[in-house]
């Protein structure tokens, strides 16, 4: 029987050594798990985005902030806008992307010209005033219906009021051909 007890004593010995390391296996697992999401949250707050202010700003030029951040951020960062920013014709809430180019355009006219032209986007000729014509007035020119007209729009509120009309050109959509059908019904 002593012989018998001892085997029982190693094999109770070896049950336990096998047991706490299983125990002490786990609980590094957890501590690791546990401490990853946290590496993975510092890594992300710190990426950073690279953006070109320009236009009607106080310091035109290159500002770098934290991803997440909005336009009205870097427009701040550069020193703000200056007196003839049109602030009406960006979107200052739009989230920034790295690389891309924010430009706050030039108010063109007073205040009380600017609410004329508001009210309608077409002139006595008939032609379509492309920085102020509604989605609706828009669709009225040849082959623009209503997801081109929109993009239109779009355009407008990211990049500002268009400088001549080839600019419509840039818009998604509208190449040399659709130009050259509307380009006669069309004024800046």
């Amino acid at each position: 029987m002593p012989m018998f007890k001892k085997s029982l004593l190693i094999l109770l010995v070896l049950a336990l050594a096998v047991l706490g390391g299983t125990m002490y296996g786990y609980y590094r697992e957890q501590q690791t798990i546990a401490l990853d999401p946290a590496v993975i949250e510092q890594a992300e707050a710190k990426r950073t985005v690279t953006v070109y202010v320009c236009g009607e700003v106080k310091k035109p030029g290159l500002v770098t902030l934290t991803e997440g951040q909005r336009v009205a951020d870097a427009v701040n960062a550069v020193g703000g806008v200056i007196e003839t920013a049109d602030i009406d014709h960006i979107n200052m809430a739009a989230l920034l992307e790295d690389g891309m180019q924010v430009r706050v355009p030039l108010r063109i006219g007073g205040a009380e010209e600017r609410s004329k032209s508001a009210g309608t986007g077409k002139n006595a000729e008939g032609q379509i005033n492309l920085n102020t014509a509604t989605e609706k007035e828009l669709q009225e020119l040849p082959g623009i219906g209503p997801a081109m007209s929109a993009r239109i729009i779009e355009y407008r509120e990211e990049h500002g009021d268009f400088q001549n009309i080839e600019d419509v050109k840039q818009v998604r959509g509208i190449g040399n051909a659709k130009f050259e059908k509307l380009k006669d019904k069309v004024t800046i």
